[in-house]
């Protein structure tokens, strides 16, 4: 849209703009508290104590303690660059919102075409400056500024009210129901039209590819060459359940990382960043997601709801803090990954290998590391000297690379130890073929460790990564193939 610079009349109608959910997809109320919670999640019980202050001191009190950096809001561009044409034209914009004035002055500051800003301040007031009152507010303003009528830009239906006393009317993201009844009053309304939540967006805010970890929870069944049905439904059903609740704590993850996510090249389009998918619709999500999971993990034994409340303890723990530890969040991350295979044991009833674990561990530590140095990699691309939300920094990579390699070896070296144990031995009629599984395996680490430090992952998890990777798959075959003949024979 190419800017209209012809000026505007001196008595140009005056246009006060809504900020949450009209000029940003989000809601700075909400990214507050977010803000508020991943400083400390004990704040959260102190934002219960504001309740009773009401809505303009529950908000002042908020305000008071965090406030989201406006550089890092999504905003609704096409309309910014509305207000930008108008703002190029002369016609005075003034934000007018219901959150705190400090919060409404910030935004206004940061994206310079608004000659004014109004928001709700409890020391003056008192005042929640929404529906009725925003009108007050407006009109009062608009007189003092020698104006008879002005114009308003909203989104719910609450600015019905609002818009009521206006001369002219934009909607901006408002549901259909909004947009119907404010037609009835402005046929004329300026409609900015509201983008659906697609399916297609939910499953990339619950992250359903990451689905695809949780087959580690079939492994102990795997290596212990069950056949019954019985157990394979009830690793099945483990595996809805540990699905529904990784997808949960993903919300949360993203929900406080919001910050960090925004910052990032690639993390930014993440739906919860874009302001794709709004704060309270990913919080609701991820709270009947988490439930039905507990459900279904009381279904299959207490034994493996312990596991899976063992487990959305630690993932939300590495999301507000651990993540922030360097080394810490590694081990946690293998952690986390090789108690799929021990939720698994659970659920199946199967006895699991110390030898598996081990492998596991070190395979996995091997796999966290490779996230890491891919972040960091990209780090140095953007020559950055801080990883965003992490402890890390670019001159920590050699050291990083060296644990992930040694890492990656030791698991290697585990898997040939096992091979001549007794375990071994009682297990597979022709264990001595398990010997070329080593070679593969090695093969495999050494070429994502390649990848890695060429830069051909970009900063993507690398189980995802192998997914789609067809020399994985490939390994992963010929691995398969090993482990039958050496059960089998020829």
């Amino acid at each position: 849209m190419t800017p209209n610079t012809t000026p505007a009349p001196t008595d140009a109608c005056p246009l006060y703009v809504d900020l949450d959910g009209t000029l940003t997809r989000s809601d700075t109320l909400h990214e507050s508290a977010m803000l508020f919670v991943r400083a400390n999640p004990l704040n959260l019980l102190r934002m219960l104590t504001w309740l009773p202050l009401g809505k303009a001191g529950f908000k002042q009190r908020l305000a008071s303690a965090v406030r989201p950096d406006p550089a890092r809001l999504p905003y609704n561009e096409p309309f910014v660059q509305y207000l930008r044409d108008e703002h190029a034209r002369g016609r005075p914009l003034v934000l007018a919102s219901a959150a705190d004035a400090r919060i409404v002055q910030d935004v206004a500051s940061h994206l310079a075409v608004f000659d004014d800003s109004l928001g709700t301040n409890a020391q003056a007031d008192g005042i929640n400056l929404s529906r009725g009152n925003k009108r007050t507010a407006i009109d009062a303003h608009a007189r003092a500024q020698g104006h008879g009528s002005w114009a308003y830009a909203g989104n719910s239906r609450d600015d019905l009210d609002v818009w009521a006393g206006s001369a002219e009317a934009v909607a901006v993201n408002a549901p259909s129901g909004v947009v119907a009844s404010l037609q009835r009053t402005h046929p004329q309304a300026r409609v900015f039209e509201r983008e659906p939540l697609s399916l297609k967006t939910v499953l990339r805010a619950i992250r359903l590819k990451q689905w695809s970890k949780n087959g580690l929870l079939f492994i102990p069944l795997l290596a212990a060459h069950s056949l019954d049905p019985a157990l394979w439904g009830a690793v099945f059903l483990a595996f809805i359940a540990f699905g529904l609740c990784a997808s949960a704590t993903y919300l949360v993850n993203d929900l406080l990382d919001l910050p960090n996510d925004r910052a990032h090249r690639i993390k930014r389009n993440r739906p919860l960043a874009s302001g794709a998918i709004g704060i309270t619709t990913a919080v609701g999500l991820g709270a009947a997601m988490l439930v039905l999971a507990f459900v279904l993990a009381f279904a299959v034994s207490i034994g493996f709801a312990v596991m899976l409340l063992a487990y959305t303890v630690t993932t939300l723990a590495y999301s507000m803090y651990l993540k922030r530890l360097a080394l810490i969040d590694v081990l946690v991350l293998s952690g986390l990954y090789t108690l799929r295979i021990g939720a698994g044991a659970v659920a199946s009833g199967v006895d699991l290998s110390n030898w598996l674990l081990a492998i596991s561990i070190f395979l996995f530590l091997s796999l966290a590391l490779v996230k890491r140095c891919a972040e960091l990699e990209e780090l140095a691309d953007d020559r950055s000297t801080l990883a965003p939300g992490r402890g890390y920094q670019p001159r920590d990579l050699a050291s990083l690379r060296a644990m992930g390699m040694s890492s990656g070896f030791m698991a290697v070296l585990v898997l040939t130890l096992y091979i001549d144990s007794q375990n071994s031995q009682k297990l597979y009629a022709h264990a001595d073929w398990l010997w070329a599984a080593a070679p593969v395996l090695l093969l495999w680490v050494m070429r994502i460790w390649l990848k890695t430090g060429r830069r051909e992952l970009h900063g993507e998890d690398p189980l995802q990564f192998a997914l789609k990777d067809p020399f994985s798959w490939a390994t992963l075959l010929v691995m398969g193939g090993i482990g039958f003949v050496a059960t089998v024979g020829f």
